[in-house]
């Protein structure tokens, strides 16, 4: 099985019955319960868990795992991540891509420069960006870039079998 997908964390225990706070990772914060079943790291180990119930409460969410009925039960898990097989998603057209897919691949712009690895994206209000940790002997002197993830502009080609980034950005920038 490959390693499952953290899509939320359990937060604060709410009430004496068990409920527990959930931090969706998810863009519309209510599909994390769209994915079942959930795995949670239990030592070294992923196990499934049943989500009984759930509901929006003020701004936040909060849920009802199975066996878990008191206040006490639920915080230990206080601060547990939430995740779900890789299987769980949707396969998607071949030029759209999960972050998940972009972490690790090496970014290299037309002329051959390898910038570094993809550590994480950002969102930003326009355009999704690259965090690129450059290469320790990085010709310029970079720790790290940020590469905005503008197709066509800037993204000339994403290739995940192979794990390469082309873009069209200059290297001192």
């Amino acid at each position: 099985m490959s390693e499952p997908v953290v899509v939320g964390q359990l937060g604060a225990v709410y009430g004496i019955k068990g409920w527990l706070k959930v931090n969706s990772f998810t863009d519309q914060p209510e599909g994390i319960f769209d994915y079942r079943p959930w795995l949670m790291k239990d030592g070294s180990n992923w196990r499934e868990i049943q989500v009984t119930a759930w509901k929006r409460h003020g701004k936040g969410l909060i849920c009802k795992l199975i066996d878990i009925d008191q206040r006490e039960q639920a915080q230990l898990l206080t601060g547990t991540d939430i995740a779900v097989s890789a299987a769980s998603f949707a396969a998607l057209p071949e030029d759209e891509f999960y972050w998940r897919d972009l972490i690790g691949c090496r970014v290299k712009n037309t002329k051959g420069y390898d910038f570094g690895l993809v550590t994480q994206l950002m969102e930003t209000g326009s355009n999704d960006v690259l965090v690129v940790k450059a290469n320790a002997n990085d010709a310029f002197g970079q720790s790290e870039r940020l590469v905005p993830f503008v197709e066509d502009q800037v993204i000339k080609s994403v290739n995940i079998t192979d794990s390469i980034i082309e873009i069209d950005w200059e290297p001192d920038f």
